[in-house]
């Protein structure tokens, strides 16, 4: 019998016959025995508990506390749900649309087939549906299938939006889950049966419903109390719904006008989109008179590119904009710099701010009087002086941008009349079909990781160090204060991903399974082949996505 090496989460190493199980190789870990395994990480892959391990490896075991052991969760939680669903309204037109805090917005598309509405009888009928199938204990399995068999198979369970996923795939077979008589096309390794997914509710949220799952920092617990975002719903249907009008929500149509030539012309209707936007929210700005404008959002969201879009539209509106980007007012002590939980310097913290200078300074131009701001130059980690001074008269209006622009401790002494803040995300409309939506923080991940590596000098590994950092730094300072905006702007284009594809791939590849951030590496790089590549020829300079991929015509 042949056998291969394992190492072991304890050091020891041991050989077993090939395709020995994860399962079996971690049943003997603290994370079995206390029912916290969920799947396992082989060579830094992560893999469901089911996979046989077919060469020497290392392993470790996954739960819930892991990134990868948290998607398996979520991933399989969706499996169970839309086969609830299909149980119940078999002829129903369903789909996992979004995130919304720790749970996930679903919808029924209106057709003849599909409910009247979403009651909380079926709701209730739904959710006991999946309860009964945990009780169980129904198996999930994932096996390989003949591409053209796949493909009937789906057509058969009315999965349309799955069969045009597959259509533009040319691989000779595909893996596909099955839960009962459910299948899926899953995105991920997925738990081995649904009696690991104990915790989960649904609740109403017309015009759907969502999912709600437990939070990763309080694990192997009910729910907590749904927190309602209705900024970000708004921005979400609103878009959702601009899919719908076009007939563009998946990748799989997405897919299907790039093979027809006519990426150019959906590429010139998104833009449009995001210059009405830009535009309604000057107008909104010049009506009330405000002179100082704060952007928030995320990394990678698009804030300097919307900026500078935004003080065009503002002189537009006959005001005079100025641009003051708040990274410049780092603190140039390090000993006076936050440290995180790695003890490195913390910049997303918002004492890594020079806080008093920065409310001095707008006090200054609020009164008149000039100033001169200061320039951070990153590579030395020191503050210098710009080299021209900055005056607000009569009609100027003060773009501040920067992560901590919702932040109540950002400038006290500024009236609360003179601001008016805006929260940009890149919120996606685009699933790649009903049961796998696409993650807005790996969309913007992309997006760092490609301009990292073509400006900033930044490896694609240094970047995947720096994003949990960066992601826990959003949690605590930027996503608790989305309620402040008096303006929101999706600066998501639902044909980057496309565009990225090509620049973002060779990048991803440099890393290799001996670097622990080959996991999500890997598993970036098979979600974008589900993407057919677009040039970015027809990507117009002042285009938010040209922040990334260069060739702006903007200045940065």
């Amino acid at each position: 019998m042949e056998t291969i090496g394992i190492t072991l989460p304890d050091g020891r190493s041991i050989r077993v016959p090939r395709y020995t199980t994860a399962k079996t190789l971690l049943a003997e870990t603290a994370e079995a025995r206390e029912g916290r395994l969920v799947g396992a990480s082989v060579n830094h892959e992560a893999v469901s508990l089911d996979t046989g391990i077919p060469f020497d490896a290392e392993i470790r075991p996954l739960t819930l506390e892991d990134p990868d052991g948290w998607r398996m969760y979520e991933r399989s939680v969706g499996v169970l749900l839309a086969k609830a669903v299909r149980s119940r309204c078999p002829r129903a037109v369903f789909s996992l649309d979004y995130a919304v805090g720790t749970g996930i917005f679903c919808s029924f598309r209106k057709t003849p087939e599909s409910p009247p509405g979403i009651t909380t009888s079926l709701l209730s009928e739904i959710e006991a549906g999946m309860r009964q199938d945990v009780t169980a204990d129904i198996p999930i399995v994932t096996r390989p299938m003949a591409y053209m068999q796949a493909i009937r198979l789906f057509r058969e369970m009315g999965a349309r939006d799955t069969v045009e996923l597959l259509e533009s795939n040319h691989a000779p077979g595909v893996r596909v889950a099955f839960c009962g008589h459910y299948a899926a096309l899953p995105q991920g390794p997925l738990l081995p049966s649904a009696g690991h997914l104990r915790f989960f509710r649904l609740l109403p949220y017309p015009p759907g419903f969502v999912l709600q799952l437990p939070d990763p920092d309080h694990l192997l617990a009910e729910p907590p109390p749904f927190e309602e975002m209705p900024h970000l719903f708004q921005i979400f249907e609103e878009h959702k719904q601009w899919g719908r009008i076009l007939g563009l929500n998946t990748v799989g149509r997405l897919n299907a006008l790039t093979l027809a030539g006519g990426a150019g012309e959906f590429i010139k209707i998104a833009e449009a989109l995001h210059e009405r936007k830009t535009a309604a929210i000057a107008d909104d700005i010049a009506h009330r008179g405000t002179r100082v404008v704060l952007v928030a959002g995320p990394s990678s969201a698009g804030k300097t590119t919307f900026s500078k879009r935004l003080a065009i539209h503002l002189r537009v509106c006959g005001l005079h904009p100025h641009i003051l980007e708040m990274d410049n007012y780092f603190k140039d002590n390090r000993q006076q710099i936050p440290t995180g939980f790695n003890g490195a310097p913390d910049f997303e913290h918002i004492e890594a701010l020079d806080l008093p200078l920065l409310d001095h300074h707008l006090g200054e131009l609020l009164a008149g009087r000039p100033i001169v701001p200061p320039r951070f130059h990153f590579p030395t980690k020191t503050r210098r002086s710009a080299e021209n001074p900055l005056r607000l008269v009569n009609g100027d209006v003060l773009i501040i941008e920067g992560i901590h622009g919702l932040n109540p401790r950002l400038l006290p002494n500024v009236p609360e009349k003179e601001k008016f803040r805006i929260y940009i995300s890149a919120l996606t409309q685009l699933s790649l079909d009903s049961v796998n939506r696409i993650s807005t923080t790996d969309n913007r991940l992309l997006r760092r990781i490609v301009r990292d590596a073509r400006f900033r000098g930044h490896s694609p590994l240094e970047t995947l160090r720096m994003w949990p950092s960066v992601r826990r730094g959003e949690k605590q300072w930027i996503f608790p204060f989305q309620r402040r905006a008096d303006a929101t702007f999706n600066s998501a284009l639902d044909y980057e991903l496309a565009v990225l594809k090509p620049l973002a791939e060779p990048l991803l590849r440099q890393i290799k399974p001996s670097e622990p951030e080959y996991s999500i590496a890997r598993r970036l790089s098979g979600f974008l082949d589900n993407f057919l590549a677009m040039s970015p020829h027809e990507v117009p300079p002042t285009s938010i996505l040209r922040e990334y991929i260069g060739e702006s015509s903007f200045t940065y």
